[in-house]
């Protein structure tokens, strides 16, 4: 039992031999001698300017003060240290202290031993606590010189926890604050025990300072630097050039008169093409939620020769130059009438969906970074008709204060001919189509994005005063070589009413995989001849950042406007239908080299080429290349 005693004297000897050594330093003894003569001194004791020595505050005070205490919900995050007088030294100390901060986690829980470990700076904490004493010293400055406002909804928030890079940005308003005072010569406001309690805090802090001032300092760098070499105050340039090298393989087409094939084959008529395109495009903000743009286009695109259909080979970046003349491509403003609407106007060369601002429910709709096909990208019942003015309004249906989920109703109408004056022409005499969107996005978690689609339209003949020149229509699937085959355009030399209705969802079950895809059906009367409809659907998946950040794997399987029915009268086909079924399928990859630049192989896969089998398969590869600046 003895022997017993012993032992537990000799294990707790050196415990009270280290507390002893510690109550005997010279950092203790001065801190009791510290004391000591603060409660001798008079708490109202004035100091004057040339008593105090304080650290340097940011020169720019506006910037980080007011600084609200908040909460922090995560891990700090370490910042790289700007040391002012010996950044090694501070460098040092910081991953010293993080080293410590990751022992103390992961020895939690592991017996009585740890829960007798103290802590004996408050530099060795990731976070201020409220009960810390620098947290309750920074509070009383802040209450008794009003050096940070607070929230926005005037609440102090000063019960919850902080970061110390965080506590450091108030405790640097609080310097500049006591600093203006003194500068100022106000008398009667700061006190000797302030000055030490500030003096105290940025010995303790004074990496967190350090690290602030080196962050604010370079940020006014890079600000003076765009602020000198900015574009303009308003306007933001941005740039898009596409180079494509392609081909086209395939073999004989059927000459079928009922079928109205007029080309012969895809391989003797072509060769590996290269070709390019270049936008740009300037942004205009004149109230910070509004947007100008004009968009300057040129490019030397040509289609392939010998494509049954003249419409379904067709790729997703083409332009409708061949000799790079340059046009204004796009123009429109938009904004904000109030907080749930949105404006637009499009003073030229708008399909539906630029009208209805992209909400199509696709994930391949870019035609620099989507689908490499011009039908893959998005469902063609939006290219009905090519405007030259347009207006829509969104109105979104909930409250994003709410409700994540976004529920809007959006109203279009376009003109095809807007800018003419002629008989037939102008806003409401000639071409047009209206559209009508009820859109959800972000439905079911955050994951879903549906579209309910109705358009109206209206499409005159070549002999027509309403359309002098239909080929100057993108007419998908309806009248002009844009999409699908020759008998879904109903080309029998009247004007054509047509009612659409589309279809187009798009689910993210994971980060990395998404399902979509859509359904476009339309009713077309030829006026005074009889009905037809046209008929095309699509199947999307997406597997964005696939085998790196920034890439995207796409793949397509669908079937381009096919004319499903018609009446005898119109006399399209010996049945009033296409002859076959056709099937579009295309896969490609988007390899983001750097940020700015994507590199993208892909291939088309054409079956039953014009929904005829009777026509060879048909190939076409191509590697887009695209530059972003």
């Amino acid at each position: 039992m003895t022997g017993k005693i012993l032992w537990n004297i000799l294990l707790a000897a050196p415990v009270a031999l280290g507390a002893a050594l510690v109550g005997l330093t010279p950092a203790a003894i001065a801190v009791e001698a510290q004391t000591s003569s603060q409660t001798e001194a008079a708490s109202t004791e004035l100091v004057s300017v040339t008593e105090v020595t304080l650290i340097e505050p940011t020169t720019q005070v506006d910037e980080l003060a007011p600084v609200p205490l908040v909460t922090t919900e995560t891990q700090a995050v370490t910042l790289p240290v700007v040391s002012e007088v010996d950044a090694v030294a501070e460098s040092e100390a910081l991953g010293v202290s993080q080293l410590a901060q990751l022992q103390e986690y992961s020895a939690e829980g592991q017996g009585e031993e740890q829960e007798a470990a103290q802590v004996t700076s408050v530099s060795q904490l990731s976070d201020v606590q409220p009960t810390d004493w620098a947290f309750q010293a920074l509070q009383s400055l802040v209450e008794r010189y009003g050096c940070i406002a607070g929230y926005p909804d005037g609440t102090y928030r000063g019960n919850r926890a902080l970061t110390r890079y965080e506590f450091a940005a108030g405790m640097n308003a609080c310097l500049d604050r006591i600093t203006e005072l003194i500068s100022s010569g106000s008398e009667g406001v700061v006190t000797r025990e302030d000055l030490a309690t500030l003096q105290r805090l940025q010995e303790e802090f004074a990496a967190e300072l350090a690290t602030i001032r080196g962050l604010v300092d370079n940020l006014e760098a890079r600000t003076a630097e765009l602020e000198a070499n900015q574009f303009s105050t308003t306007t933001r340039l941005a740039g898009e050039t596409i180079f494509a090298i392609s081909d086209i393989f395939g073999g004989e087409a059927d000459a079928d008169a009922d079928n109205e094939l007029e080309e012969p084959g895809v391989d003797e008529q072509n060769n590996l093409v290269f070709q390019s395109r270049v936008r740009l495009n300037f942004d205009t903000s004149f109230t910070g939620t509004d947007r100008l743009r004009a968009r300057l286009q040129g490019g030397n695109f040509s289609r392939f020769l010998g494509d049954p259909s003249a419409g379904e080979t067709r790729l997703g970046f083409e332009t409708n130059t061949s000799s790079y003349d340059v046009r204004v491509d796009d123009l429109n403003y938009q904004f904000n009438l109030g907080d749930r609407t949105r404006i637009g106007i499009f003073a030229n060369s708008a399909d539906l969906r630029d009208i209805v601002l992209e909400n199509v429910a696709s994930p391949f709709v870019s035609s620099g970074r989507g689908a490499i096909s011009r039908f893959g990208r998005f469902n063609p019942i939006y290219r009905i008709t090519n405007a030259n003015g347009a207006a829509s309004i969104t109105y979104r249906l909930t409250n994003p204060a709410l409700t994540n989920n976004v529920f809007s109703v959006q109203l279009g109408y376009g003109a095809g001919e807007a800018n003419n004056p002629d008989q037939g022409d102008g806003l409401f005499s000639g071409d047009y189509s209206a559209i009508a969107q009820l859109v959800g996005r972000n439905l079911l978690g955050g994951n879903l994005d549906l579209v309910f689609t109705y358009i109206n339209s209206y499409i005159g003949t070549e002999d027509d005063p309403a359309n002098p020149d239909p080929d100057d229509n993108d007419i998908a699937g309806i009248r002009s070589p844009g999409l699908g085959s020759r008998l879904s355009r109903v080309d029998r030399d009247r004007p054509l009413s047509v009612n659409s209705y589309g279809l187009q969802a798009n689910y993210r079950f994971s980060p990395g995989f998404q399902l979509g895809g859509w359904v476009g059906y339309s009713f077309v009367r030829a006026i005074g001849l009889g009905d037809a409809d046209v008929l095309n659907y699509a199947v999307t998946l997406a597997f964005p950042d696939l085998l790196g950040e920034g890439n995207l794997g796409g793949i397509v399987f669908g079937m381009q406007p096919r004319l499903i029915d018609s009446d005898n009268s119109l006399g399209l086909g010996d049945d009033g239908e296409d002859l076959s079924t056709g099937f579009h399928i295309e896969g490609f990859y988007r390899l983001a080299v750097t940020d700015n630049i994507d590199i993208t192989p892909g291939i088309i896969w054409l079956t039953a080429p014009n929904h005829n089998e009777d026509n060879d398969d048909i190939f076409v590869g191509t590697i887009r290349t695209t530059f972003r600046f």
